[in-house]
Parts: C-alpha cells; sequence; structure tokens
C-alpha cells in the first residue's frame, strides 16, 4: 500500500474509490446527435485504463427539451441514451472506474433558436451575457414539468449503469433560482429568502431519490460564493452546504466559486496560464470543515503537487484533474510508476475549452491524440525496424517529430539554426503571463534527451548536410517567418514591423502604433500589449468585425485586462491598403470591405500580423532527391496510416513537411502534423 496520499483509496457511502484522482464533469463536445457513442467512450476510458478513479461524465447532459446544447451536450432527456451509456459504464468499470454524469437544464445559459426552437426559462427576465437569450419568466406549470424531467433524466442514467449523478448548480437554472441576482419569482421559489431560493433544487434532488431510491449517489457542483455584489455570499454558501446536508438528499458536495455569465467571470472560476494554481481550494476546505460531506474540487489543480496538497491538507476528498487529463490521461499510472517527471504538463492554454465555445470539439494545445483515442496512440509503440531519421527545425512540430520517431526506436537526428529549441514558442513565452507555454518544449526536449536524440543547434542546414547523413525520412519543420506582404500590394512592405519584432525586442515600440492584425491570433495582441506596456498610444485595428476572432473569450480575457487600463483602442471593419512614408511619420491607407470608402491616418510605427510565410526552400531542394518527391498521401495522414508513396524509385529518403513549413497555422496542427505522420514510420 502506497503512502502518497493520492493513491489512497477512498469510501463513497457504498462506492469504493481507488484512489482520490477524478476527471469533473467537462464537455468535450464529442458526443454524436446527442448521445455518447465510440469517440466519447474511446475519450473517457483512456483515462480509466490509466487509473483515474472516478470520471464524472458530460458538461452538462440536458435533462429537458426547453435546454438545448450550448455545444454539443448529451441529450439525457431521451431515452435512446440510456444503451450508449450503458456502453460508457460498463467500459470504465471494466478498468475498475467509478462512473457518474452531470445533469442540468441550462435555464438562460443557453439560446432559442436551435434544437426545437423553445424559449430559453429562467426565474428571472435578464438574459445572460454569454448566451444573449431573453429567458420566459418561469410558470409553476414550467418548474413541475423541469423537476420531472430530472428525475426522468436520473432515472435513465441509473438504467444505463452510472453509480451516480452529480447535479450543474452554477450558472444553470438551479443556481438562477438560489442566487438573488438572478430569482425574480415570487412565492413558494421566489427571491425573497435563501431558502424559498432553494426549494427549487430541494425539490429536485427530492423527486430524483424517490425515484432513484437510497443507495443511488446524488451529488451537487454548486456556487459557493458568487463573489459578485448582491449574489450568492460566501456565507450563504456555507449555509447552503449545511442545508444540502441535513435534506438527506446529497452525497458529495463538487466546490465552485464565482459566476460564469461572462467570459470575464468565466475566467475567474476557470483561471488559465499565468494565474495562481488552486485558487479556491482553501476556500473548498472551508466548505468541507462545515458541511462534513465528501467535498470535492477543481480549479487549476494541474500538477500532482497541487493535488497532493489539496488532500494531505484536508481541504478535499477527492481532487479533480481535468485539463491536466486532457494533456496527459495516463496521471495516475505515471504516479503509481514513480513516473511523475515523465508526465505530460498542462500548461494551462486552454486551448480545450476555447474550442469548443468556437463551435468546435475540445481539443489539448500540445496532445494531438487527446479526443483521437480511435486513431491516434497516447503511447507510442517500438517499430519493427529501426531507420534514421533526420529533423530540420526545433520548434513544437519538430520536437514531436522527433519525440515520436525516438519512441518507435529509431535513430533521430535534428538541425535547428538558433541556439535553442523552441521556435514560435519562445516568442509566446516573452509574456510573463504565458511562461507555462514553454512546457510545451522543455517536456519534449526531456523525453528527446531520454532516448538520446541528437541535436546540432546554430547549424542552418544545407541539403547536403541532411544527405551527409544517409537519412531513410527527412522530416522538414522549418516553420515559417512573418508575412509583411500586404494581399492589397502585393509587394513587400517594407515600411512596417512584423509583431514577431515587437515580442521579441528586436524592434522597441515607439510613439503612435498601428497594430494591423488581420490574423487575428495570440501575436497581434501580445505585440500590442508589448506597446502599450511601453506608454505608446495604440491602436489595434482589423477587417474583421471582432477584436481577434481566433481568441476566445476566455484567453481574451487577460488580454483585454493588460490593455483597457492603458492608452490602446480598437478598431473594427477597417483594411490597410498601404503604409507610405511622409515626413517622420508613416501615412497609412486605411479602408473597408463593406464600402470604397477610405482615409489616411499618421503613425510613428505600423506593425503588422499577417500569418507566416513557410521556410521552405530546403524542402525544394531535397525533394528531387527522395523517394516519394515530398508528396504526403492524404488518405493515410487523415486515417492513421503509414505514408507509402513512391514517385521516384531512385531517390534514397522519403521526404515530408509539417507544421508552418506548409502553411501559417498554430500550434496544435504542427503537433498534430508530426504525431500522425510519425507514428508509423
Amino acid at each position: 500500500m502506497s503512502n502518497d496520499p493520492l493513491l489512497q483509496p477512498y469510501q463513497l457511502k457504498h462506492l469504493t474509490l481507488r484512489n482520490r484522482i477524478m476527471t469533473t464533469s467537462h464537455e468535450p463536445a464529442y458526443p454524436e446527435e446527442g448521445m455518447p457513442k465510440d469517440r466519447y467512450r474511446a475519450y473517457h476510458e483512456e483515462r480509466a485504463k490509466a487509473g483515474v478513479a472516478l470520471s464524472m461524465t458530460a458538461g452538462s447532459a440536458a435533462v429537458s427539451k426547453d435546454s438545448p446544447p450550448v455545444f454539443n451536450n448529451v441529450l439525457a432527456y431521451k431515452d435512446e441514451v440510456v444503451p450508449w451509456v450503458r456502453k460508457l459504464t460498463d467500459a470504465l468499470h471494466e478498468h475498475g472506474c467509478a462512473a457518474m454524469i452531470q445533469l442540468t437544464h441550462l435555464g438562460r445559459r443557453t439560446g432559442w433558436n436551435k434544437g426545437n426552437w423553445l424559449p430559453s426559462v429562467s426565474p428571472g427576465p435578464d438574459r445572460e451575457p454569454a448566451h444573449r437569450a431573453f429567458p420566459k419568466l418561469m410558470e409553476d406549470w414550467d418548474i413541475e414539468r423541469i423537476i420531472s424531467d430530472y428525475a426522468d433524466a436520473a432515472e435513465r442514467m441509473k438504467e444505463g449503469g452510472m453509480d451516480g449523478i452529480e447535479l450543474e448548480a452554477y450558472g444553470h437554472l438551479i443556481d438562477q433560482f438560489w442566487s438573488p441576482l438572478t430569482n425574480h419569482l415570487e412565492g413558494r421559489y421566489g427571491g425573497s429568502t435563501l431558502e424559498t431560493r432553494l426549494q427549487f433544487g430541494m425539490d429536485v434532488l427530492s423527486a430524483i431519490r424517490a425515484r432513484v431510491g437510497p443507495q443511488f449517489l446524488i451529488g451537487v457542483r454548486y456556487t459557493a460564493d458568487e463573489v459578485a455584489q448582491g449574489g450568492t455570499s460566501a456565507a450563504d454558501g456555507l449555509r447552503i452546504a449545511e442545508m444540502l446536508r441535513d435534506s438527506g438528499n446529497v452525497d458529495f458536495l463538487n466546490v465552485i466559486r464565482g459566476r460564469i455569465h461572462t467570459d470575464a467571470s468565466m475566467t475567474d472560476v476557470i483561471p488559465l496560464q499565468g494565474s495562481r494554481s488552486a485558487p479556491h481550494l482553501d476556500f473548498a476546505g472551508e466548505v468541507r470543515k462545515v458541511s462534513g460531506l465528501p467535498t470535492f474540487h477543481a480549479a487549476r489543480i494541474p500538477d500532482v503537487a497541487t493535488a497532493r496538497h489539496a488532500i494531505a491538507a484536508g481541504h478535499l476528498d477527492m481532487v479533480g484533474m481535468t485539463r491536466a487529463h486532457m494533456a496527459d490521461p495516463h496521471i495516475v499510472r505515471k504516479i503509481m510508476e514513480g513516473r511523475e517527471d515523465d508526465i505530460r504538463p498542462c500548461v494551462g492554454a486552454t486551448y480545450c475549452l476555447d474550442r469548443i465555445y468556437q463551435g468546435g470539439e475540445a481539443l489539448c494545445i500540445h496532445n494531438a491524440a487527446t479526443g483521437r483515442e480511435l486513431t491516434m496512440p497516447q503511447t507510442i509503440t517500438p517499430a519493427e525496424t529501426p531507420r534514421k531519421v533526420v529533423i530540420v527545425g526545433a520548434g513544437p512540430a519538430g520536437l514531436e517529430a522527433a519525440r515520436v520517431a525516438a519512441e518507435r526506436g529509431h535513430d533521430v537526428t535534428v538541425f535547428e539554426a538558433a541556439a535553442e529549441a523552441g521556435g514560435q514558442i519562445r516568442l509566446t513565452a516573452q509574456n510573463p503571463r504565458r511562461k507555462e507555454m514553454i512546457g510545451i518544449i522543455d517536456w519534449r526536449m526531456a523525453q528527446c534527451a531520454a532516448r538520446d536524440v541528437e541535436f546540432r543547434f546554430n547549424t542552418w542546414a544545407e541539403a547536403e548536410d541532411v544527405t551527409a547523413l544517409d537519412p531513410d525520412v527527412v522530416i522538414i519543420a522549418t516553420g515559417g517567418m512573418p508575412n509583411l506582404t500586404l494581399f492589397e500590394q502585393r509587394e513587400e512592405a517594407e515600411l512596417v514591423v512584423s509583431s514577431w519584432d515587437l515580442i521579441s525586442g528586436d524592434v522597441k515600440p515607439a510613439g503612435s502604433v498601428l497594430i494591423y492584425d488581420e490574423s487575428g491570433d495570440n501575436p497581434g495582441l501580445q505585440a500590442a500589449e508589448v506597446a502599450a506596456n511601453a506608454g505608446c498610444e495604440v491602436e489595434v485595428m482589423t477587417p474583421d468585425r471582432s477584436v481577434a476572432p481566433d481568441i476566445m473569450g476566455m484567453n481574451l480575457t487577460p488580454y483585454m485586462r493588460a490593455l483597457q487600463d492603458k492608452d490602446v483602442t480598437f478598431t473594427v471593419v477597417k483594411r490597410l491598403l498601404g503604409v507610405a512614408r511622409d515626413g517622420n511619420k508613416l501615412k497609412a491607407t486605411i479602408g473597408t470591405d463593406y464600402s470604397a470608402y477610405t482615409e489616411e491616418k499618421h503613425y510613428d510605427q505600423v506593425v503588422v500580423n499577417y500569418g507566416t510565410m513557410p521556410l521552405a526552400d530546403l524542402y525544394f531542394d531535397l525533394k528531387p532527391l527522395s523517394s516519394n518527391h515530398g508528396e504526403l498521401d492524404h488518405e493515410a495522414f487523415i486515417n492513421g496510416g503509414a505514408q507509402t508513396v513512391v514517385r521516384n524509385p531512385e531517390g534514397t529518403f522519403q521526404l515530408f513537411r509539417i507544421g508552418d513549413a506548409v502553411s501559417s497555422r498554430n500550434t496544435h496542427a504542427a503537433i498534430y502534423d508530426a504525431l500522425r505522420l510519425v507514428k508509423d514510420i
């Protein structure tokens, strides 16, 4: 028996949990037609077979037809969900992992113009800023109907083999009743007292308990402190914990602190990189102490040391490491095997959440197998025949290729023109708030070092350097350089500088600065932050209808907090058409996509963020010498197969290029390129 606090079993009523680590409820948006099918099951099963004790699935599963999903949630109001839930729970149980699911009615936290086109409902008339729908003020029959829907959904989950359920009571309908900020009803369920505000949730709990019986586990994930004037206070939250305990219908609590009605407030509830670890942990411990109920919690607990402290100090009974398990699903196994240093770190980029709020599925910024467990391996298997692999470029794409090739057992050499690895990630990490991003590089360098990958830094590789090594496979991962050529001019904008120039410090910001951001991604706003911090007058301009459209709300929040108290203005739907010297100023010609209108404005400095152009000269030099002439079999690439194209039988090596050496994309795309290419080499 291990003495590690994280590896101790925990008795939750009749259920024995094998350790203290869980994944809390989150919706990766993998369901198909509202059902948790094969992809969804494979995602959770990967974590179960690696040792996690409890998988709290869904985030959240909808109990009613007037609670349409905001991002491809599980539909718990449909009877056909039961067999899919049964397959999921059977898979988790087979690996010794307990299975639960979070149920909810979203209330005002959804829209009306999807699903069945029913109005959203709430105990108050105000819309939630994040989802913008004005809700119908609930009537008595709405309340009765939804209470029954909760009980029906819980019964389906029990029939599907779940060990229990968790009710979502932060920001969703139950919490909209509980909070004085959102409950405008009168009478039994009205907002006048804490007892009446809680009555709806208590009636939901009673109806569920009557339906599922005494042994089925029921918990509540709730906001114990809204941290908002006029909202649920910390004192209210502690009293709610006592009332839930005294109801006799609650077996565990999962503690949240804050609100999620805006991007900014959600960023405080689910903190990003640059914020302190576990900011709400001590408060969760207070809830545990007052209530005496088993207490769970997750909020930026990204590493084993923090999780271990949470259990050892008595703050929690079960610790949630959810984003951490997206980065590395095998955390528990590695703890048990004494391989904590081998854990792929969560760098807090929150690419996972940003993607689902952009209408996509959750993906980890630097684990391309997460969410793709049906086609991509979380564990690399050795190749039958070792080969000589040469990689040019030590950014995220090149390092992932080197890591995977080395794990396959190949002899790997990496050329890098710079003095150290990292590529664009090193630029990102120049911002102190985003310095954790370097973990993407540091982890891969450690993995490569453990497998004897040879690095040749400060080497601008030419074709003869590569061919001298007699390689079997050559992978060009040289990335790209900032593109300063405006589409409208089709000539090099010699008077402008790149966002990279400001971020790296190679160019100092000066005077009035225009940040022309046509890419809408991080480098534009990062450069704006550099200029603003230098005291410049900054204008961020975009031809898009919103600022930085590729940066979703949670990651946009820290930029706005850093910029809004400085001399920064934001201009949308304006396009930079040209730049010319005008005395000691730069004259910018500015137009718009919406009319023939143009204007001229003067700046001291113009900074362009317009993606990158591939550094691919070496690729084209090597192409005639390769057996495949650089061709990539797209079908094999998409479906996880090996590359077998032969276009030049005289060629002595296969040649590929990945990441920004192909086209300007992002870190995840570069790493995914490398993984799916190299896993079969």
